[in-house]
């Protein structure tokens, strides 16, 4: 059988479910100026992700690397959450849980959002829809499985980052996306961005060591996080959202297969069809930043 996609039956499948969980992939952030990695004119369709994205190639050039992810991370910070990251959010809020999911399971927790983006406009979203006290108990219901541009871990002492500041070196200042794709820099390693800054004085204490720092992005032959905390939740979801992504990439690829054996239901929500679509329950085409708040019936309060 084809899937729905009637917006009504699908509202009455989310208000009957009783774990809900949504998995988010480039999609959701392509109307925010994110490229997408394998989409038409995605980045991994014109680079060898294999040259930009393993601990490999980090550890052999990792002045050509930090560049590249430098330019990402400069267009992340410059990028503002679109509708479909706020429609998300919004299922945050009681008072929109209460109306949209009125079966949960446990109502005082949001569902589960995995999303494969690093690129920080998920955790932004949930700002204008929520109260300090709340934003805590949201944050904790959110997977960044591929990690975060906006964070850096150090090779050395392992301390983790968050950080807007930019450039995060000197030798970054003024470097350009068109620079990059020229060949880049050519920047010695103690120039890149150190454990401690540019402040760093010597010290060997933890957050502090002068240790190279890398993107706390996940790369290939990488453990994806919280794949406990989603194996676990995938156990007993009753309903998948899928939202921006082709699922062609494990282990997110394996989610709707798992839920679906389980006996639960998927609704995917994607610019164009994709590998597996015709397994969904309910399928909505077109961009999500229209689609998805239209929907899930969120345009008016997000």
């Amino acid at each position: 059988m084809a899937p729905s996609s009637d917006p009504q039956a699908f509202r009455e499948a989310l208000a009957s479910s009783k774990r809900v969980v949504i998995l988010a992939g480039a999609g959701l952030s392509a109307a925010s100026g994110i490229p997408t990695f394998r989409g038409t004119n995605g980045l991994w369709k014109t680079k060898d992700s294999k040259l930009f994205a393993t601990p490999e190639e980090f550890n052999q050039d990792p002045s050509r690397i930090w560049q590249f992810y430098h330019c990402i991370r400069d267009r992340c910070l410059h990028a503002k959450p679109n509708a479909a990251h706020h429609a998300l959010a919004s299922l945050t809020l009681p008072s929109i849980r209460a109306r949209l999911l009125p079966s949960l399971t446990d109502p005082t927790k949001p569902p589960l959002l995995i999303t494969q983006n690093f690129d920080g406009l998920s955790p932004l979203a949930l700002s204008p829809h929520l109260t300090p006290a709340s934003q805590k108990l949201a944050s904790s219901r959110l997977v960044e499985t591929h990690g975060s541009i906006l964070k850096t871990v150090c090779l050395q002492c392992k301390h983790t980052k968050h950080t807007r500041e930019t450039p995060l070196c000197p030798a970054f200042a003024g470097l350009t996306e068109a620079e990059v794709e020229a060949g880049g820099r050519t920047i010695p390693v103690e120039e890149l961005p150190r454990c401690g800054g540019t402040e760093w004085d010597g010290s060997n204490r933890y957050g502090r060591c002068g240790g190279l720092l890398r993107p706390a992005v996940v790369w290939f032959g990488e453990v994806p996080e919280g794949m406990g905390e989603i194996a676990m939740e995938l156990n007993w979801t009753d309903l998948l959202i899928v939202v921006g992504t082709s699922s062609l990439v494990h282990p997110a690829a394996s989610f709707a297969k798992t839920v679906k054996t389980r006996g639960g239901k998927v609704a995917v929500f994607n610019l164009q069809r994709s590998e597996g679509d015709e397994n969904a329950d309910f399928l909505f085409l077109g961009p999500c930043e229209e689609t998805l708040p239209s929907v899930l019936g969120t345009t008016s309060e997000s």
